[in-house]
């Protein structure tokens, strides 16, 4: 029996610059609190080595710190051995990056910087496949079909995109064919590039990242538990929740007569979660102006539960009626500023930008009437 974690995509260093600098620091503190938990995963399940397939480093020139507190978290995990892969952001050519890691790695590290076979066990072989540039534009796995590894299990590790695969938001490194692992008599093929994690077919997959760093995959991040009996049977994967940060974009579609603040409501997390979300929120629909006021005050009332909220209300539209201005007067200046934003908000002949600055100020100016009564 062969046991090992698989997991990729880790992006150590990743600066998440579109974040204020506290949230990115805890981004950036849960990719490396990865580590100790993959070990802990590893311990739990007897295995005995951890396969990063690619992207450990986030760029080819991560901070010295970085590569020194990865391979001390490393080594700290002496049970296990850690095989670690270039990838596409930290591609074999990056010389000074994989000198310190060749450098520094305590004796349970070993970098994969070769397209040759290596003994995982007496009775696994671990073929890796290196990325040595950015966008290779190749099939680095390949040279797999042919690899000499006696009556071992083959076992295929590889970083980039399946053939016809949309890898476009990790920026693919290279193209792998789909039946790769049947061609080349491979026990599992090991794959990374795609954070989310996904089976390609009975014995290839995708680990996916330990911690997500996007909206875009549904799933939890996770790393994979791999067993391999080594009789010819398929192998055993299991997925081994992984995360401590949820992502969470949030659709709320309003119909124009409902209670929008109880919609809201509805889709939040637990609070005892929210302080390790980010929340990003969609509203789309339309909705009466005293209803929007209510939801933009919620919205407010709910945010610093957060580790980051942030909500997009452009796609929101107006219904109005008469009742509804007369909360802001029944007369006067304040009554005709409101029927004409109104109009405006509703003006298909004006365009979107103008229409949602009209939309703003109404609703500004239906807070200020509900503040002053």
């Amino acid at each position: 029996m062969v046991r090992f974690i698989h997991s990729s995509d880790l992006h150590l260093g990743k600066p998440f610059g579109r974040f204020p600098e506290d949230v990115r620091g805890r981004l950036r503190q849960a990719r490396a609190d990865a580590l100790p938990r993959l070990a802990s995963l590893a311990r739990a399940h007897a295995a005995s080595h951890i396969l990063l397939a690619g992207d450990t480093f986030d760029q080819t020139t991560p901070a010295p710190s970085v590569i020194r507190q990865a391979l001390n978290a490393m080594g700290a995990a002496d049970q296990v051995t850690w095989l670690l892969m270039p990838g596409n952001h930290d591609h074999a050519n990056a010389t000074e990056l994989w000198r310190q890691v060749t450098q520094d790695a305590p004796p349970n590290v070993a970098p994969l910087l070769t397209p040759e076979p290596y003994p995982l066990t007496a009775h696994a072989t671990l073929l890796p496949a290196p990325p040595s540039e950015r966008h290779p534009g190749r099939d680095l796995t390949a040279w797999f079909d042919g690899a000499v590894t006696g009556e071992t299990a083959r076992i295929g590790l590889a970083h980039g995109s399946i053939t016809d695969f949309d890898s476009s938001e990790e920026g693919g490194s290279s193209v792998i064919a789909a039946d790769r692992a049947q061609r080349a008599g491979l026990a599992y093929l090991g794959l990374g590039d795609w954070h989310g994690q996904l089976q390609i077919g009975p014995t290839s997959w995708y680990s996916g990242a330990p911690e997500a760093d996007g909206f875009k995959h549904a799933q939890a991040p996770a790393a994979l538990l791999v067993e391999i009996a080594g009789d010819g049977a398929p192998p055993t994967v299991t997925s081994l929740p992984t995360g401590t940060i949820t992502w969470t974009r949030a659709p709320l579609d309003l119909v124009g007569d409902e209670d929008s603040t109880g919609a809201f409501e509805a889709l939040l997390p637990p609070l005892s979660e929210r302080a390790l979300t980010l929340f990003d929120l969609v509203v789309t629909g339309r909705a009466r102006p005293l209803e929007r006021v209510a939801l933009e005050q919620a919205i407010a009332s709910a945010a610093p539960d957060f580790l980051w909220h942030r909500t997009d209300l452009s796609g929101l539209g107006a219904v109005h009626d008469t009742a509804d201005l007369d909360a802001i007067d029944r007369h006067g200046a304040l009554r005709a500023a409101a029927e004409v934003l109104a109009r405006e908000a509703a003006d298909e002949t004006l365009t979107a930008q103008e229409r949602a600055t009209a939309q703003t100020a109404l609703s500004h100016l239906f807070s200020f009437a509900l503040e002053t009564e």
